[in-house]
């Protein structure tokens, strides 16, 4: 039984980040009330999943440290990722790198966010948490912290996020660098025979292919909130290309699922047998979005008219594009250590503490996420590198695994400040000289085919 600290905790907002830090406090003796603009019905039933919330070993661990569920037992999991690139500046269009990257040492699950928050949040009523349906805006949330003695606000991007000021130092983009489509079907099992030309795991291992000139598609495992086991297709398109064009005329499931086929058609026709399989989940008119993410690294610390200090939580302190998965997983691990440090911190929660622990976030997980999410959007002044590691992950299955391992703990990308640095780091990555890697590179030449038959002729 939770014993009262005889601290209070209010949390505005209620996501899965929210949610896990709520019942973090809750069970470690803080009354906790959490604030929300729509009831838990509508939470789960008429709003789109926030992305696939990919998450992976670390990520895992803070939910685990929290007593929460992490789905592994019930959720179709990834143990690694195949991937395919196609030199589309080339006329002749090369299909230049192929590799299969198995996870070490971890696997990924993607759950619905909806049933994520939708499970925590009747957790948190059941031990004891208050939730309460209401619009916060800047005036209510002064009263508000001015009641408790700990705020968090997790709005997301949108909301109460303008409290927090964009960081310039640390904040490179100001716009979104891809056009998104993101979308949840079912009809594809995930044995062996499903992917079997990219992977000899077949279904385990999702599907990742870069259209160099067009953009990026990720298919893999996932768990819908209503559907079970299902699968999830994220797109990145480039601006102004072909794919950003058909992006942008999507406006429901149906023709998301028809853009998606017809992009496979067109673009990775090796994947087209799979793609035809799948089929919208007819019940979820929200399984589908489009849109865009600016990567913004804010102040972790606001203050209400009152002077009241605020924490930003998740996607208000920082937003990523979700190409290398950083968004879900960093707002749980910044959750939970909110959560261990507000725990054993006995005076106030002022603004110098607020700030110190975000700082500390930022400088173990946030500034190394950002820059994984850089290197695999191609950012200019880190494509260079990513070409090489490609190179090295093609000719090199123990560099692959580590390479997709930077989704998990993306620390190690720090070290790329240099040519020389990122040779050092295949280097590292591999067990080898970079240059022995780098010299068995052999362009793919043709990607293998798919010949799954599962449909009766």
């Amino acid at each position: 039984m939770t014993t009262s600290s005889g601290r209070s905790a209010a949390i505005i907002g209620a996501g899965q980040t929210g949610l896990t830090a709520a019942l973090g406090l809750l069970d470690n003796g803080f009354d906790v009330t959490v604030y929300s603009d729509r009831d838990q019905r509508s939470l789960r039933d008429s709003v789109p999943a926030t992305g696939t919330a990919l998450i992976f070993g670390t990520a895992q661990r803070a939910e685990e440290s929290l007593g929460l569920n992490t789905y592994l037992a019930t959720a179709p999991t990834s143990t690694g990722q195949s991937v395919r690139v196609v030199d589309g500046s080339d006329p002749a269009r090369p299909e230049e790198v192929a590799f299969d990257a198995s996870f070490d040492g971890f696997v990924g699950v993607a759950v619905d966010t909806r049933l994520k928050a939708d499970d925590r949040l009747t957790l948190f009523q059941q031990r004891g948490g208050r939730f309460v349906v209401e619009t916060v805006g800047p005036d209510r949330l002064d009263g508000i912290a001015a009641g408790v003695d700990l705020t968090l606000v997790a709005t997301g991007r949108g909301g109460l996020s303008s409290l927090f000021p964009t960081n310039p130092e640390r904040t490179v983009y100001d716009r979104p660098q891809r056009r998104l489509l993101a979308l949840t079907v079912t009809g594809l099992p995930y044995g062996p025979e499903v992917f079997a030309h990219r992977s000899a795991a077949g279904g385990r291992h999702s599907a990742f292919t870069v259209i160099s000139d067009q953009g990026d598609s990720w298919l893999g495992p996932y768990l819908h909130k209503d559907a079970g086991p299902s699968w999830a297709f994220l797109g990145w398109a480039r601006p102004d290309s072909d794919w950003d064009r058909r992006f942008a005329a999507v406006d429901s499931a149906t023709s998301a699922l028809r853009t998606i086929t017809e992009l496979h058609r067109d673009y990775i026709d090796w994947d087209l047998p799979e793609v035809s399989e799948l089929a919208v989940i007819e019940d979820d008119q929200h399984s589908w979005l489009t849109g865009g993410v600016t990567q913004v690294v804010r102040s972790g610390v606001g203050h209400t008219a009152g002077g009241h200090p605020v924490a930003a939580l998740g996607d208000t302190a920082v937003a990523f594009d979700p190409i290398a998965g950083q968004g879900a997983q960093g707002g749980l691990v910044q959750a939970a250590t909110l959560v261990r440090k507000a725990s054993a911190h006995d005076g106030p929660f002022d603004t110098a503490w607020l700030t110190a622990v975000f700082e500390d976030f930022y400088r173990h997980r946030a500034r190394a996420a950002h820059l994984v999410t850089r290197l695999f959007l191609s950012d200019p002044e880190l494509a260079e590198y990513g070409g090489l590691f490609f190179a090295a992950a093609s000719a090199s299955a123990r560099f692959a695994s580590k390479l997709f391992g930077l989704l998990d703990d993306p620390r190690p990308v720090e070290r790329l400040t240099s040519q020389q640095a990122a040779y050092e780091l295949i280097a590292d990555f591999a067990g080898e000289p970079a240059e022995a890697v780098l010299g068995r590179f052999v362009p793919a030449g043709r990607f293998d085919r798919s010949r799954l038959a599962l449909r009766a002729a």
